[in-house]
């Protein structure tokens, strides 16, 4: 079974001066070829890219973890390089990972929002988006969103859109800022 992940920030598309940055790769061990892609562009406004990803396969505990994300950051870079080295860390330091993933992320995003908190003089009045992934053996896939950055999955040609947008104008999209903080979207999908 062939399939890839694409990640990025949904932002509007580049158009005149906007940089972007994107890669590709894929997976060593397993029977299904898993490829993936991210895209990261810079919008039109003034200011640096804020914009930051994780995109690589790890083998930890005799599993093949594939460890995907994209946080899109606003005000600043601070945030979205603190998710960058962390969130993923927290997650799989959570115990419940191997047993209940969906709770393990949650409580991970949960953990990792209350640290950039206290952090905020360190960190600035920045925030980010985050979408992250996490594939266990070319099996089984978790994706997790807070904002409106996405994941698509690529299967068999056919594009399917894995987030929903967190967005205060779409009924669909609408989360408090209390939901967000417990509970990001969590879905799970077997690739089997």
């Amino acid at each position: 079974m062939d399939w890839g992940c694409c990640f990025r920030p949904s932002c509007s598309q580049s158009a005149g001066n906007s940089s972007s940055s994107a890669g590709k790769g894929r997976n060593s061990q397993g029977q299904a070829k898993v490829t993936y892609g991210f895209s990261l562009v810079k919008g039109k406004a003034n200011h640096p890219m804020e914009d930051y990803h994780v995109a690589k396969f790890i083998h930890t505990k005799g599993q093949e973890l594939g460890l995907f994300a994209v946080f899109d950051g606003h005000l600043g870079d601070s945030v979205p390089a603190y998710l960058q080295k962390h969130l993923f860390a927290n997650i799989l330091k959570e115990e419940e990972f191997w047993t209940h993933p969906d709770r393990a992320i949650s409580k991970a995003y949960d953990k990792t929002d209350n640290a950039i908190l206290s952090h905020s003089p360190d960190l600035g009045r920045g925030g980010s988006t985050a979408v992250t992934a996490i594939l266990i053996n070319a099996t089984k896939l978790w994706i997790a969103n807070v904002g409106d950055s996405r994941a698509v999955l690529v299967k068999g040609g056919e594009v399917i859109q894995m987030t929903i947008d967190h967005e205060p104008n779409t009924e669909r999209g609408r989360v408090s800022r209390q939901e967000v903080a417990l509970c990001p979207t969590c879905q799970e999908m077997c690739l089997e």
